[in-house]
């Protein structure tokens, strides 16, 4: 079948050039690269013939208007499915949101920036809502059978700095948007992309399964006083299997978080600056509401400068307010989780660390004993490196009571040391804290 070329836009194509490197210390903004080389559309239109597949060479509008409906189009209409399709300008301006839920048997090749408009009153009135808490976003992508591919060079840029100086270090405001909700979206791979400046969290995947995001850099930092709070690089809701390969993630919150009924998620071979680290959780906020995390494992990560290698938390059992920002009362299990092969510098908090009285509303530490959500399983193996000297204890573990405590947490061969120090460093806490094995509780 001959390919069917839908050109949206002017149609200057230009080259593909070798991946750059995802390098922690790369400057957030696109200039910051250099200009990839794209094929020729001679190319394209060869490749799309001999796969069979329609053709859409979206380029930006030349007058610099809103590029977003003419990418919605191609991804709801031109080329919702068997198609290939090719985003090789410099830089898409997007000034609408995007619902583009629909696709099958789709390849993206994206060489440019997709860059968020900062018209914050404009966005606070058409964000979408991603069904979680009150979280929300400017894109829902989703299908089955894709392929998106950035070669290093494709980004997502959500003009973050403007979001970071409206909120003012305030968390979980509403109608702050994540720039993309991958939503529905299965079977499918996402590589070689860059995320930089996401005005909320970087992307929720949520009521999706079977997903590879590979080679992803991720960089949301304030260039003002006020905080980078809320910018996760990911967070999962409702997923199965999904592997996060070769993440470079420099933020101000959760580097990879799992919510609610996430399960068999794998982390590989990847860096975190700054943030929190590995969240699990937070879990239980739901009064009544059963949740699971199950099946978490994260191989070879290195953390500079995070608060944590890894935390799981709850909520209280004792519900007081709404989410976001209040609740709790939500009952279920976290089990089976794994983390082996870890280097850490200058942790900044406990580097292992569970609780189970999450509350962002005045009620922060309270009624930890009365949540009924259940910790189990939990492993860290092959983990060395430095913590702050000001750190009190190299794992904490505060266990609720009303849910039997923890059971099974177990570390092998771990060798910490607080900066300047010599000595391993070896004050665990625990509470309600039962068959652990590896460590002594000193309270």
């Amino acid at each position: 079948m001959n390919a069917v070329i839908a050109l949206l836009g002017a149609a200057a194509v230009a080259a593909i050039g070798p991946q750059l490197p995802l390098s922690p210390h790369t400057p957030a903004h696109r200039d910051s690269i250099p200009a990839p080389d794209v094929p020729s559309l001679e190319h394209w239109e060869s490749l799309a013939a001999s796969d069979g597949r329609r053709l859409c060479v979206i380029d930006p509008n030349p007058q610099g208007g809103n590029d977003g409906p003419a990418i919605e189009r191609a991804l709801t209409g031109d080329c919702r499915t068997n198609s290939l399709v090719v985003l090789a300008g410099d830089v898409y301006h997007i000034e609408t949101p995007m619902n583009t839920t629909t696709l099958d048997n789709v390849i993206i090749h994206q060489y440019g920036r997709l860059l968020w408009s900062p018209d914050i009153d404009y966005w606070l009135t058409v964000t979408m809502p991603v069904e979680f808490q009150n979280q929300s976003t400017v894109w829902y992508f989703g299908g089955d059978n894709i392929l998106w591919d950035g070669h290093g060079f494709g980004t997502l840029d959500g003009n973050g700095q403007v979001w970071y100086d409206w909120a003012h270090g305030r968390g979980n405001l509403p109608h702050r948007p994540m720039n993309i909700n991958y939503r529905g979206f299965n079977n499918s791979i996402v590589r070689n992309m860059r995320y930089v400046q996401s005005q909320m969290w970087t992307m929720a995947v949520t009521y999706s399964r079977n997903l590879l995001f590979s080679d992803i850099y991720v960089n949301n930092t304030s260039s003002s006083e006020h905080n980078t709070l809320n910018t996760d690089g990911v967070d999962t809701v409702y997923s199965d299997n999904i592997t996060f390969n070769r993440w470079t993630v420099t933020n101000g919150d959760d580097h990879i978080a799992l919510k609610g009924n996430s399960s068999n998620i794998f982390v590989y071979d990847s860096v975190f600056y700054d943030g929190q680290g590995v969240a699990i959780g937070s879990m239980g906020q739901f009064d009544g509401k059963w949740e699971y995390i199950e099946n978490f494992y994260a191989r070879n990560i290195t953390l500079y400068n995070t608060a944590h290698v890894s935390y799981l938390k709850t909520w209280s059992g004792d519900a007081k307010g709404y989410p976001p920002n209040g609740g709790g009362g939500g009952r279920g299990h976290a089990r089976n989780i794994v983390m082996e092969d870890i280097k850490i510098y200058g942790s900044r908090q406990r580097p292992f660390f569970s609780w189970q009285c999450e509350h962002y509303e005045g009620d922060m530490g309270k009624n930890c004993n009365s949540s009924e959500f259940k910790m189990s399983d939990v492993v860290w193996r092959n983990v060395s490196g430095t913590a702050k000297l000001s750190v009190d204890h190299v794992g904490h573990f505060q266990c609720s009571a009303a849910a039997g405590g923890c059971n099974n947490f177990t570390v092998e061969n771990i060798e910490i040391r607080r900066e300047g120090k010599e000595e391993l460093f070896e004050n665990w806490y625990c509470e309600n804290v039962f068959e652990n094995n590896g460590f002594t509780c000193f309270g």
